[in-house]
């Protein structure tokens, strides 16, 4: 059995990671943290947990898709929210319940007190299972 690396297209290419990984069998996926960032690696929506969310779920989205899967494979997930308060928590988490609306996977809400980019309020990763494994 042997693991694969994802790089993912149209995501930051200078990443110090992969977007994603794979096992051959059973194709199960991790992905890594997806954050609110763009192409060229800038945090987006500054200030604003509700539209970094947005983004980072964009992006975990696009990590599954080239690793072979939709949110509709994932078993679970883990989100981190750099929080002031629980306001903060439950404005990424109504976000989360949106885009799970009809899979709505077991999940971990952390509330932390800091992120790697600057600026960079949330963060989503996964484990999924390739459809058809």
């Amino acid at each position: 059995m042997g693991v694969s690396l994802i790089k993912v297209e149209g995501l930051f290419a200078q990443a110090p990671y992969a977007y994603a990984s794979s096992a051959d069998a059973p194709g199960v996926v991790f992905t890594a943290g997806a954050c609110p960032i763009d192409a060229t690696g800038a945090v987006t929506s500054p200030g604003d947990v509700t539209a970094q969310m947005q983004r980072a779920l964009e992006n975990l989205s696009m990590a599954l898709s080239a690793a072979g899967c939709g949110l509709r494979d994932v078993l679970k997930t883990t989100v981190y929210v750099a929080a002031r308060d629980r306001a903060d928590l439950m404005a990424a988490w109504s976000e989360v319940e949106a885009a799970f609306a009809d899979h709505p996977a077991p999940s971990t809400l952390v509330g932390v007190s800091m992120l790697g980019y600057a600026g960079q309020l949330v963060e989503i990763e996964a484990v999924a299972l390739r459809p058809g494994s």
